[in-house]
């Protein structure tokens, strides 16, 4: 017989390539990992069992497959939470949805330079310092529900409001800083932290908090590191170590974030 490929078998096969590796981008880095290589190899070892016509072992196998997706629900809660929070947040805008945002976390408007620049004034004088700092800078999705447990403050960006949080022995300076729609919305609030395994040992909980942040929202995330003064932006799970400041002024007046 003819093989014949329409357009309907390319679609298929690029919707399928797209999941796959947003799946990937997930679960990279974390024990879900190393579930999902076992259970893959478990459905792969079924598919040869069936081809060989091995009844009985083919039959104990597919019925493990069978329950399979309430399995994957269980154990992939929160990676299965992760990718719809993905596609709610950063693909779908009030209007269109756009392709190019799933290989690519970067903008072409840019932010409003005022509040962007009392950012940068403050984490460098904070890195300087060496005073710690965590702040995140909501994009789409709403940080109403990350400022539960914090103080809400709703002021306008200034560094040197910015500065007091986070000196050491303000009752602020331990959590983050939610900035939304060119305010600081609140501070002192908890994070998630995230569940990957492979991180640099040098990374912090201020780190690992950043990375959990990205990995439930669209936020973009700073971080000025307490030890070594460093700069960490974190932005879709991808990390960026040790930028300078016009660095960090590029990549805030490159994002619409207020």
């Amino acid at each position: 017989m003819p093989f014949h490929i329409t357009a309907l078998d390319i679609i298929d096969i690029v919707l399928v390539a797209i999941i796959l590796f947003q799946l990937y981008r997930l679960i990279r880095g974390t024990a879900a990992f190393s579930i999902f290589i076992g259970i893959f190899f478990i459905y792969l070892f079924w598919l040869v069992v069936k081809a060989l016509n091995m009844e009985l072992i083919s039959a104990l196998l597919g019925q493990v497959i069978g329950v399979g997706m309430i399995a994957l629900i269980i154990v992939f809660q929160q990676e299965v939470r992760r990718f719809l929070l993905v596609i709610g947040n950063r693909y779908i805008t009030s209007s269109r949805f756009s392709l190019g945002r799933i290989f690519s976390s970067v903008k072409e408007e840019t932010g409003n330079p005022k509040e962007a620049e009392e950012i940068v004034r403050a984490c460098d004088a904070m890195a300087l310092k060496r005073t710690g700092a965590l702040i995140v800078i909501g994009r789409k999705s709403s940080l109403d529900i990350f400022s539960e447990g914090g103080e809400i403050l709703k002021s306008m960006i200034s560094a040197e409001l910015l500065e007091t949080i986070f000196f050491k022995n303000t009752p602020l300076h331990d959590g983050a800083v939610l900035i939304e729609g060119g305010l600081i919305l609140a501070a002192r609030c908890p994070l998630p932290i995230t569940d990957q395994v492979s991180l640099p040992p040098h990374f912090g909980m201020r780190h690992k908090a950043a990375i959990g942040m990205s990995e439930h929202s669209d936020a973009l995330i700073v971080v000025v590191s307490e030890e070594s003064g460093f700069i960490t932006v974190v932005d879709s799970g991808e990390i960026r170590e040790n930028i300078t400041t016009n660095e960090l002024r590029n990549i805030l007046l490159m994002e619409k974030v207020w």
